[in-house]
């Protein structure tokens, strides 16, 4: 048995008015703003990813070069084991919650330079 899509869909597509003509036609700063906005994006992304990453490093970095948290045991749990399980969530979350205002503030420089034209 297989499992197709009705055939009267893709007529139903085909038929819509495209609109990628209409903003292929946007104003020439309109485009240069958008591809800002984007490269702004990517790299913030990139910035706050490979931030975090180096943050992770250190933070299980440090926890290997002290031995003393090894033979630490809380619960029955190695202190080491118990400092990267709780500490590495508080830093993603302050990472993402960074990364989410920033991304804001972004958008919101680009909606005024579009609402100032």
């Amino acid at each position: 048995m297989r499992v197709t899509a009705p055939s009267t869909g893709a007529a139903a597509a085909s038929a819509r008015p495209s609109t990628t003509g209409d903003a292929a036609k946007g104003s020439e700063p309109e485009s240069v703003y958008v591809r800002s906005l984007i490269r702004s994006q990517l790299r913030l992304g990139i910035t706050y990813a490979a931030g975090f990453v180096v943050a992770t490093a250190l933070f299980v970095l440090a926890i290997v070069l002290s031995p003393v948290l090894d033979a630490s045991f809380v619960f029955g749990v190695p202190l080491s084991w118990l400092l990267l399980a709780v500490g590495v969530y508080p830093l993603a979350i302050t990472v993402a919650v960074l990364y989410a205002r920033a991304a804001a503030r972004n958008e919101e420089r680009y909606r005024a330079l579009t609402e100032a034209e």
